[in-house]
């Protein structure tokens, strides 16, 4: 959580001083090059959102699991489902986001209440803090990679900065208080899901939620809450297709990505039907690993590799142009981007060289992957 505070705050200072649309690929267009910003928009709609979709459709068809039985069909349904809604038009899309979001918070208060109300209370919560055997750096660089995928989001906080009247006093003060309130949510729902199950048994389930909700709820109970949590992934998958669709969209309609005519082109509803596929069709494609922990580690390590670049690009704007107006600086510089900037740094070094095989070959697929932009990005330059 204070990591995501630190980026947020960092993130923020580039996003206002450089208001142009196409987010991190903007900005890291204008603060290095533009074949810097090119691949950050290729690794963004050929992995990052793709895998953040498919992580949660995955999630969601682990709860389906609950009514339906296994099966990899539920995941892929759920992406095919959004992607048939946001072509209908953006009116659509956005109805669904806002009635999700607001639905998503149901289940985490049920949860959170009857946990404490009907759980023992006898597990241990603190203890063993780490495994026998396991290195606590090793576990913690794991463990950073689960949570900055669940805190995911902060990206977005620049696009609300130009309706603030004094983003400068005003925009910390919502980036501290809206992720600290989703950090008290985390530590309490995960504290209640203890106060009902030993962690033991917890680290065996794919649906730890919905064993919990039986626990207290009994089967009915269970099926309500998981049923809440399906509304609430729902949600949040919708938000990630609707995001990366609008930046293969914004590339594509600039002329620089493979076969931008097809991509660029709006359907009868105005919306970027193609690109809505383009995005939606590769995370249903990485939905069929069914592997939830596989795609939350490419989703993070694909976007922080970028992101510690936008880290350090407020350090270098703040040298090449120290007499830039600057509405929003970040608080406590350079302490806070520094922490942003290290955080980033332990996270790719973590996944490359420390966190295991699969992670290894999951971050080396990620740099093939990325490389791969390069020959793209010379042939586009040519006809650009």
């Amino acid at each position: 959580g204070i990591v995501s505070i630190a980026a947020a705050l960092t993130f923020s200072e580039v996003a206002i001083m450089i208001p142009k649309t196409g987010g991190i690929v903007a900005y890291l267009e204008e603060i290095y090059n533009p074949m810097i910003g090119f691949l950050a928009g290729w690794v963004q709609i050929l992995l990052f959102y793709p895998a953040m979709i498919s992580a949660l459709a995955v999630a969601g068809g682990q709860q389906m699991a609950f009514f339906i039985g296994d099966g990899f069909v539920a995941p892929v349904a759920m992406i095919i489902s959004i992607i048939f809604l946001n072509s209908m038009g953006s009116k659509i899309g956005g109805s669904v986001q806002v009635i999700f979001t607001v639905c998503k918070m149901i289940p985490l208060i049920l949860l959170m209440i009857f946990g404490f109300v009907r759980g023992a209370g006898t597990n241990p919560v603190f203890t063993p803090t780490v495994g026998e055997g396991l290195s606590p750096m090793v576990v913690l660089g794991q463990l950073m990679i689960a949570i900055l995928f669940a805190f995911e989001g902060w990206t977005n906080v620049g696009a609300i900065a130009g309706e603030m009247k004094n983003p400068g006093k005003d925009l910390p003060v919502a980036i501290v208080g809206g992720v600290s309130l989703i950090m008290a949510v985390y530590f309490i729902i995960n504290l209640a899901y203890l106060w009902v199950l030993p962690a033991s048994e917890l680290a065996t389930l794919t649906a730890p939620a919905s064993a919990v909700a039986v626990k207290i709820l009994g089967k009915l109970g269970g099926q309500i809450v998981s049923i809440g949590i399906i509304v609430s992934v729902f949600g949040s998958c919708n938000g990630f297709i609707l995001s990366g669709s609008r930046v293969a969209y914004s590339l594509a309609a600039e002329g620089k990505f493979p076969f931008h005519k097809t991509f660029a082109k709006l359907n009868g509803a105005q919306v970027p039907a193609n690109a809505i596929m383009l995005v939606g069709g590769i995370g249903a494609f990485y939905a069929l690993s069914g592997q939830f922990n596989l795609l939350t580690d490419l989703a993070v390590f694909s976007s922080w590799t970028f992101y510690t670049l936008t880290f350090i690009g407020v350090i270098k704007l703040r040298k090449d142009r120290p007499n830039a107006v600057r509405t929003y600086k970040v608080p406590l510089y350079p302490i806070v981007p520094l922490i942003a900037i290290a955080s980033g740094i332990f996270v790719i070094i973590n996944q490359i060289f420390l966190a295991g095989h699969r992670s290894t070959v999951i971050s080396i697929a990620s740099i093939i992957v990325m490389l791969l932009g390069l020959p793209a990005y010379m042939i586009i330059k040519k006809r650009l």
